[in-house]
């Protein structure tokens, strides 16, 4: 695998707090006063059974849902309030659930779209091909063919197109178009929902040379428990919109909320 280069190499990761955040859609009280924090370049999950509010905390996380009470913080800022684009911008990529890729479109033409917020040509010069957006394309395609598809051993299917590919190395192309928006902090919905074990355990060794190599922080919602209590420094469970838990995964697989709402008895075995 290869290593992160020097040059063009992501700033190190950051940390994201999410602070008291209330969310309601109508009379459904979707988050209830959720607060934690994903410290900065470690793997944090998010775990709770179907409707606990994961999916909710991801979109608002990610600027798609508005809170009604809270705040959400990327580093020192204070990100409540900033557009989804302007997210992108200072740090924050995500994956999500179901399969977002453009089809129709290469893999390396996926990938590239995912770097594109990092160019800083002008909309005139890069409609007129001028040198400046010619340089910084041809630098993005350098960069992403060095940094990205290397790493993620995707090299023998960077021309085909998306649509031909089978389900788990679609899921690769997503990490990786989102490796190529040069990501702070990395949020994988689900990266492994779907997937046979083989695929997981792939995904699971990218996900942890991402944290360990890019020094990116990483925040991850996962039904695949095994993965989970493998890989994390931390989980935070959720309930019903609200916190029930969080700590190490050896103190959040014994805590009794845990057990009894979402885990089984099992898991103290």
């Amino acid at each position: 695998m290869a290593s992160v280069p020097s040059s063009g190499a992501s700033a190190p990761g950051l940390p994201l707090q999410v602070e008291g955040v209330d969310l309601r859609f109508g009379g459904i009280h979707a988050l209830r006063g959720v607060s934690f924090e994903a410290a900065a370049g470690q793997i944090t999950a998010v775990i709770g059974p179907n409707g606990a509010g994961k999916t909710s905390v991801f979109n608002t996380i990610s600027g798609f849902y508005r809170p009604a009470a809270g705040r959400v913080v990327l580093g020192d800022a204070d990100i409540t309030h900033v557009p989804v684009h302007r997210r992108a911008g200072m740090g924050l990529a995500r994956t999500f659930q179901n399969i977002a890729l453009f089809r129709g479109l290469s893999v390396l033409e996926n990938i590239k779209l995912g770097g594109h917020h990092t160019l800083g040509a002008g909309l005139v010069s890069a409609l007129l091909h001028g040198r400046r957006a010619r340089d910084e394309e041809d630098a993005l395609r350098d960069e992403i063919e060095r940094r990205v598809i290397e790493f993620l051993e995707i090299d023998h299917i960077r021309h085909r197109s998306v649509d031909a590919l089978p389900y788990g190395l679609q899921k690769r192309v997503e990490l990786a178009r989102a490796l190529a928006m040069r990501p702070r902090v990395l949020m994988l919905d689900e990266p492994v929902a779907g997937m046979n074990r083989e695929e997981t355990e792939d995904m699971a060794r990218f996900i942890l040379d991402v944290q360990e190599e890019w020094g990116v922080s990483v925040l991850l919602v996962e039904h695949d428990m095994g993965m989970v209590m493998d890989i994390s420094s931390r989980v935070v469970v959720l309930n019903f919109g609200q916190v029930i838990a969080a700590g190490t995964p050896a103190e959040v697989r014994r805590h009794p909320q845990v057990v009894e709402a979402y885990l089984g008895a099992e898991a103290v075995a």
